[in-house]
């Protein structure tokens, strides 16, 4: 029997999205070199280009990013194979993220078409039960070609009591909601947050001391930082640059380091990782590595090792990270995967 630590599953687009996937892929990690070892499609799912698993339970969820947004689930085998646990409409189009609730209770998806944000409860072995809630967001940015309307681009509930967190890129917002467990529902708690207009905010990471968090804009390729409070609210504290390369720069994944002492931000466009260290007011940049490819989408921080998936390169690159500096290094070859989105270890 395979130890499931060492599977990784990968989403990514079908021919649905424009893609060349055919839906969820297993890889074999070694846990010592990283590398990855491709063990075929296991879940031929509609582009899935987020996923996520059940902090408990042997489950993972997909977005299906389609005009008519669904999420999927699946049960893990031992072997990462998944079979088919349902499939429940979202309520919005083109969902791209979601996340489950830290007591594993709720599913929270985003949908970026839709400008909305949907809520499944699950039941005691992780299967989602009917849509309980969906809050949509209302307004729009200067951007009349990104920002037409609301764009939900991330949700990320907090570890502990505090509220959800929805980054709309459309809005230049984070919205905060309380979950009311009972019913399912959010209730929204006032005010917002307000980016700089124009940002087109799309990512937000939390350090794991919950006192501070980190946003990448998409559209102005900044990455603004934040001080949480206990109360759930978020007072800016700067602004700094996501690449000092040259050329068009459009921030993807942005994740802390375990140890909470470096901050990564993925630059497609560029095609690099940034590397922040964390020690002072304002995230300082410690190097900048190129990624092999030129659109970065998504990427995954596991052990020694960050997994880079470049949606347009067709390929998942493997890092080794430097434990003192933080800096990653490429080991070995790339590895041929069809419009990579999302790597899950």
């Amino acid at each position: 029997m395979t130890d499931q630590g060492t599977i990784v599953h990968i989403g990514g687009y079908t021919a649905h999205s424009g893609g060349r996937g055919d839906g969820i892929v297993a890889a074999r990690r070694d846990r010592d070199t990283g590398a990855l070892t491709p063990l075929g499609t296991v879940a031929v799912t509609p582009s899935p280009s987020f996923l996520v698993r059940h902090p408990t339970r042997p489950v993972l969820y997909a977005v299906n990013e389609l005009p008519e947004g669904e999420v999927s689930a699946f049960r893990v085998g031992p072997d990462g194979d998944l079979d088919p646990l349902g499939t429940r409409a979202t309520g919005g189009a083109e969902p791209c993220h979601l996340a489950v609730a830290p007591d594993g209770r709720h599913l929270f998806v985003a949908n970026y078409g839709g400008g909305s944000v949907a809520v499944f409860p699950l039941d005691p072995d992780g299967v989602p039960g009917e849509r309980s809630d969906l809050v949509r967001h209302e307004g729009h940015g200067p951007d009349p070609q990104r920002q037409e309307h609301a764009h939900t681009h991330m949700v990320s509930p907090d570890p502990g009591a505090g509220p959800l967190l929805a980054v709309d890129l459309g809005t230049d917002s984070v919205y905060r909601y309380d979950l009311d467990a009972d019913s399912g529902r959010l209730v929204p708690r006032a005010p917002r947050v307000r980016t700089v207009a124009g940002t087109g905010p799309r990512h937000l990471a939390r350090h794991p001391d919950g006192r501070r968090a980190w946003l990448v804009g998409e559209l102005d390729g900044t990455v603004t930082a934040y001080e949480l409070t206990g109360e759930g609210a978020l007072h800016q504290r700067g602004r700094v640059r996501a690449s000092e390369r040259a050329g068009h720069v459009q921030p993807s994944e942005v994740t802390v380091g375990a140890d909470g002492r470096f901050l990564y931000v993925a630059n497609r466009g560029v095609g690099t990782v940034a590397v922040f260290g964390l020690a002072g007011e304002l995230p300082e940049l410690v190097a900048e590595v190129a990624t092999g490819g030129e659109w970065p989408r998504h990427f995954a921080l596991t052990g020694e090792h960050l997994y880079v998936a470049d949606e347009r390169a067709d390929m998942v690159r493997v890092f080794r990270v430097d434990p003192t500096t933080g800096v990653p290094a490429p080991v070995g070859e790339p590895v041929p995967l069809p419009s990579p989105t999302c790597v899950l270890p």
